[in-house]
C-alpha cells in the first residue's frame, strides 16, 4: 500500500486468501506488490508536513493514567534517547502510518523494540526466546514492526556509544535476518511454522563467529540459571510478601509497590471477586481446574516498564497452601497505539485483544494468560509474574553481541509474523537480494536521528517546567 491514509474502521486477525494458490504463486503476488510499493521506497525518513509536536503526543498518551505516577514515567523516559523511544510508541506509530507499505498485513506487535523480546518458560517448562510484550498488538502492515525493531537497534547502539557504521550494520543485520528467516518459513509446511520455537539454551546464530557464539551460550546459561532461581516460590515469596497475623499480604515498597487507595482503585474492595470470576471464565476449562486450587489474598499496584507506568498494573497474591503461592500480574490494556492508523480491534475488551494477539504470535503462552474488566471499567489482561522471564541488559552488549541479539529478535519477529501472515508473499516482496535490507537500515539510521531530536524537545520541556519528571534513585 503506498503512502497515504491506511486507517480501517475495524481490524480482525489477517487471513490468508481463501483461494488456493501454490507457494510459488503467492511469492509472485508478493513480488508484484513492488510495482506500487518499491522496496527502495521503504528507505529513509523525512518528517511529514504538519507532524505533531512530539511533546504533545507524549502528554496525550497520559490520558487515563494514575496522575501520581506520570512524573515517574517521564523520569524514566528522560534517562536516555533509548528510554524515550521505549515510552513513545504512539509517536512512532503515527510516523509509520505515513510511510510506504506493501499492503501485506500480519498480527503485529506494535512495539517491537529490543527490550520487548526475551526468554520465558513455556507450560512444559522449556525456555524459549520470543516477543514477550504485546500490549500494542493489532493486525497491521508487517513493515511497521520491522522498522521499529531496526530503529531500536540503532538507538541502542548509540546508547552504548558504538560507531555509527556499526549501528548501521546492526540495523541491516536485522532486516537481512528477518528476510532470510521469512524465506525459510515460506518453504515450510503450515503446521511446522506453527510448531516452530526458538529454544534459548540451544539457539545457534548462523551469522555469529564461533568464539562469539560460545560466549553467548555461556552468558545465556548463566541468565537461565538466575531466572530459574528468582522465579522459584522460595525466592519470590519472602521478597514480595509479609505476614500480618495469620494473613499473608504483599509488601508495600512505595512508590513502586503499594496498596491503592479507594480513589486509585475504585470498586476494588467490592468488585475483586466479580473481576476474578470474569478472568476465570476467560481461561480454558482445563486451566480453571488448576486455578480453582488457589484462593485470592491480596492485590497491590506494581509499577513496571517505561511505557506502562501510570496504567493499572499490579500483582495479585493467591495461595493454594501455606507454602504454595501464585503471583499473577495484572496489566491494563488500553487501545493499541496502532488503532488510529490500522483500524479498531474487533474485541470488545482490550485485554482480550492482547491475549488473542499473544496466542497468535507467541510460540507458547503463559498457562494463566487471560483477561477481565475491573469494577472501575479498566480492561486488563493477566499472566504469571516473572515465571523465568529474562530480558537483555543493553549496557552489557558489545558490538558483536548487539548484532547477535538484534538477529535473534528479527528471527523471533519473522516466526511470529509467519504464523498469521502469508510468509510466501512477504518473502516474494522482500526478495533474495539486499535491496530490502539496505532500505530498512537506512530508515532505521534516519529515524534514530528523529528520535534524538524528539528526545531533546522532551527534555527541554522538562527543564522549562512544562513537564514534571521524577528521577528515581539508583
Amino acid at each position: 500500500m503506498p503512502k497515504g491514509d491506511q486507517r480501517r474502521s475495524a481490524t480482525r486477525a489477517p487471513r490468508i486468501d481463501s483461494t488456493y494458490l501454490s507457494a510459488d504463486e503467492r511469492r509472485a503476488k508478493g513480488k508484484a506488490l513492488r510495482d506500487a510499493a518499491p522496496r527502495a521506497a521503504q528507505a529513509g525518513w523525512k518528517p511529514p508536513t504538519g507532524r505533531r509536536d512530539p511533546v504533545d503526543v507524549v502528554r496525550e498518551s497520559n490520558t487515563g493514567r494514575l496522575t501520581d505516577l506520570v512524573p515517574i514515567r517521564f523520569g524514566r523516559m528522560s534517562a536516555s534517547p533509548f528510554a524515550f523511544y521505549r515510552g513513545s510508541a504512539a509517536l512512532m506509530a503515527a510516523d509509520l502510518a505515513t510511510t510506504t507499505t506493501s499492503g501485506i498485513r500480519v498480527q503485529a506487535c506494535g512495539d517491537a523494540h529490543l527490550m520487548n523480546f526475551g526468554g520465558f518458560a513455556t507450560p512444559e517448562r522449556n525456555i524459549v526466546f520470543d516477543i514477550n510484550d504485546l500490549d500494542e498488538t493489532l493486525p497491521a502492515p508487517f513493515e511497521w514492526d520491522v522498522k521499529r525493531l531496526a530503529a531500536s537497534v540503532v538507538i541502542a547502539a548509540q546508547h552504548v556509544h558504538m560507531p555509527d557504521s556499526d549501528a548501521a550494520r546492526a540495523a541491516i543485520d536485522v532486516a537481512r535476518e528477518y528476510r532470510e528467516r521469512m524465506a525459510d518459513y515460506a518453504s515450510m509446511r503450515a503446521l511446522d511454522v506453527w510448531y516452530d520455537r526458538i529454544d534459548l539454551a540451544r539457539y545457534t546464530d548462523r551469522a555469529a563467529d564461533p568464539a562469539i557464539q560460545k560466549e553467548i551460550r555461556r552468558r545465556t546459561a548463566e541468565r537461565i540459571e538466575e531466572a530459574q532461581r528468582k522465579s522459584a516460590p522460595e525466592f519470590m515469596y519472602p521478597k514480595l510478601v509479609s505476614q500480618e497475623g495469620s494473613k499473608p499480604v504483599i509488601k508495600d515498597e512505595p512508590p513502586l509497590i503499594f496498596h491503592p487507595t479507594a480513589d486509585q482503585a475504585p470498586g476494588l474492595a467490592t468488585g475483586a471477586a466479580e473481576a476474578i470470576a470474569a478472568y476465570r471464565e476467560s481461561l480454558p476449562e482445563h486451566t480453571r481446574v488448576l486455578f480453582d486450587r488457589f484462593h485470592f489474598f491480596d492485590y497491590a499496584i506494581k509499577v513496571v516498564g517505561v511505557g506502562s507506568v501510570g496504567t493499572v498494573c499490579g500483582v495479585c497474591l493467591f495461595m493454594a497452601a501455606d507454602d504454595d503461592p501464585l503471583f499473577l500480574q495484572v496489566k491494563e490494556a488500553r487501545a493499541s497505539v496502532l488503532e488510529p492508523w490500522a483500524g479498531r480491534s474487533l474485541h470488545a475488551n482490550h485485554g482480550q485483544r492482547v491475549v488473542v494477539g499473544q496466542r497468535i504470535m507467541q510460540a507458547a503462552s503463559d498457562v494463566f494468560l487471560g483477561w477481565t474488566r475491573t469494577k472501575s471499567g479498566h480492561d486488563v489482561y493477566v499472566r504469571q509474574l516473572r515465571d523465568m522471564k529474562m530480558s537483555v541488559v543493553i549496557e552489557n552488549l558489545e558490538t558483536e553481541l548487539l548484532r547477535h541479539y538484534g538477529r535473534m529478535c528479527a528471527h523471533a519477529l519473522a516466526r511470529a509474523h509467519a504464523r498469521s501472515g502469508d510468509a510466501a508473499m512477504m518473502a516474494g516482496y522482500m526478495g533474495s537480494g539486499q535491496t530490502f535490507d539496505d532500505a530498512i537500515g537506512e530508515f532505521a539510521v534516519e529515524y534514530a536521528d528523529q528520535n534524538r531530536r524528539d528526545f531533546r524537545e522532551f527534555t527541554k520541556a522538562i527543564r522549562e517546567g512544562g513537564i514534571e519528571a521524577v528521577v528515581e534513585a539508583q
